[in-house]
Parts: structure tokens; sequence; C-alpha cells
């Protein structure tokens, strides 16, 4: 109602989105907490009356109630930029051979398991298969609410111990994989991109993608030939609709690189610069010889190890955003 609010689109169109994330929110608490107080009236109701059915009953009514309630407050805790964005995820695998390609068809399988169980739809973008198994690289798109507020906390390397499936010998290997997390970003940010520093190549998607990928001539790679960054699509049958795609995959990989770099100058003015590499994984998954995940930033394990590669991830997601915060 605010005289002039309308007259910059642009600004009331963020405003009307912002209100509307607010207002789910919201909603979602008090239908929490009104059906809470709705089980504790029905409770004193069956203790009067010693209904034992009736008290049955409503125990069983708390259990998908509380997972309302956590859920809200989780999503209380998006309150970053673009944490309700689209997200695009980049796993790569690193040290290891086989044994890390594997550790990457572990990932994706994680999340696209996570994803699912969120209502959160995913689009195979790029996906490069293993030499002798499992996967090189592979890109996803994920598509839903808080999509980036969730997976940014998964961003950087993941470390596999267990016994090699692929060593006769039965010994223990360790595999790493990097977990690369980008927000999709709007027309109200913008990246400036040089048409002169991009070369484009078209190629046919091909390898044991299976049902990952389209069979066709209309594959796209882009390299940025300033940062060196290359990005590849190859969902889409139209390499028009890759192009764009690979385009968005590019800008917001800019945009967090240049995040990257002010937060390192400013990491310098502290003289607390940290020194990222293999060495630095942000979470452990061991097999063998117990079994325990644990992320090293929040200090959170679980020792239900098949649950969390099932996709359980809420509760890494949960101790992450209370420690960034």
């Amino acid at each position: 109602m605010a005289p002039g609010f309308w007259n910059d689109g642009d600004s009331a169109q963020k405003v009307q989105k912002q209100l509307g994330q607010f207002q789910d929110i919201i909603k979602n608490w008090e239908n929490g907490w009104g059906e809470l107080e709705e089980a504790e009236l029905l409770l004193e109701m069956a203790v009067e009356e010693r209904d034992a059915e009736a008290e049955r009953e409503v125990a069983e009514s708390l259990t998908p109630i509380g997972h309302k309630i956590d859920q809200t407050e989780l999503e209380c805790m998006f309150s970053g930029e673009h944490d309700a964005s689209n997200a695009i995820v980049s796993i790569h695998a690193g040290a290891g051979g086989t044994e890390a390609q594997d550790w990457v068809d572990m990932l994706l399988r994680m999340y696209l398991r996570w994803a699912e169980e969120k209502g959160i739809k995913t689009d195979i973008l790029d996906y490069l298969a293993g030499d002798e198994a499992g996967v090189k690289s592979v890109s996803v798109f994920f598509r839903g609410k808080y999509a980036y507020g969730y997976l940014r906390s998964e961003l950087g390397i993941h470390r596999l111990v267990r016994i090699s499936p692929f060593d006769a010998s039965g010994r223990r290997h360790t595999s790493f994989a990097s977990v690369m997390v980008m927000p999709e970003l709007d027309d109200t940010v913008d990246v400036e991109i040089n048409e002169k520093d991009l070369r484009i190549d078209t190629y046919r998607s091909s390898g044991s993608g299976g049902q990952h990928v389209n069979k066709t001539d209309s594959a796209i790679r882009i390299t940025h030939l300033p940062s060196g960054i290359v990005v590849q699509c190859q969902n889409e049958r139209s390499q028009h609709r890759n192009k764009d795609t690979a385009m968005k995959m590019l800008t917001a990989q800019l945009y967090e690189l240049e995040k990257s770099r002010q937060a390192d100058e400013k990491q310098n003015l502290h003289g607390d610069k940290k020194e990222i590499g293999w060495g630095s994984q942000i979470r452990s998954y061991v097999l063998q010889p117990y079994r325990m995940i644990k992320d090293h930033r929040t200090e959170h394990e679980m020792g239900n190890v098949d649950a969390v590669l099932d996709g359980r991830l809420d509760s890494f997601i949960k101790a992450y955003l209370l420690w960034a915060k």
C-alpha cells in the first residue's frame, strides 16, 4: 500500500516473493501447532475416559506432527540470499580411480533419493560414465522449494573409507569426490560474460549414460577462457536449450568464483585463510573398520550409514545451518 511501491516492478516482485515465502513458513508453523493443540485436547479426553485405544491414536499422530514442525524449523534457517533458489550440483571423482568413480555414483544416488523424498524434481544435465564402473562426473539440476538452501551444506570434498569391491585382495580403500553446489540465478543478478571469452563446442552425447542422457548431436560444451571453467549440457534434444542451460551453469559458476574470491580476500585481511584441498574433506563416510558418517565442520555424526546413503540427510543439513549461523 506504500505510495510508489509498484513503480519499481523488479523490487516489488522481489518483495512479493519474500512475502510469499514468509507466509508459507508462518502458515505451516501455525498448522503444526494447531494440530499439536488438538492432539493435546484428544489426549486429555482419552485419559479422562480411560480410553487406551484413543491414547494410542494420539501417540501415533505425534510423529507426523513432529516432522512438520521440524521441517518448518529447518525452513526458518534459510536466510541466505539465494536459499530459496533452485540448485545446480556437480560431482567429480577425485583420487582413487575406479573406486572414486563408484563413490560419485553412490553420492549421485544419495542426492537423487533425498530429492525424491523432499518432492524436489531433478534433471541430469551432464553425465560422464566411468571407465570400468561408476561415474567420472555428473551435473544435476534440482528444482524445488529451498533446493539451494538445503544443498549448500554439501559443498566440498566427501571422503569414503571401505573394503573395495574392485580389489580381489579385499583391502581397505579411501576415495574422494568433490561436490560443487551453485544457485540458479534469477534476472536480478548481473554477471557480465563477454562472448569473445567463450569457446562453444557441439558434440554427440555418448558413453554408458543410459537412462540419464539423450543420445543426440545437440550436446554443448562451453569453455570460459579467462577462468578455464568448462560446463557441459546434454540433457535436452534441442541444441539451443542445451546452450541456454550451459550458460546458466557458467553464470552460476562465475558468480560463485567471484564470491569465493571476495571471501578469500576477507580471510586474508583477518589472517585466517585456510588451504582447501583433497585433505580438507567436509565429511567422512566410514564403512570399514567401523560404520560412521561424520561431518568435520559441525562434528555431527551418525552410525546409521545405510539411511544416510539412502538420502536421509536432514540431520546433517540442520547441523550445518546451525553451525553456519
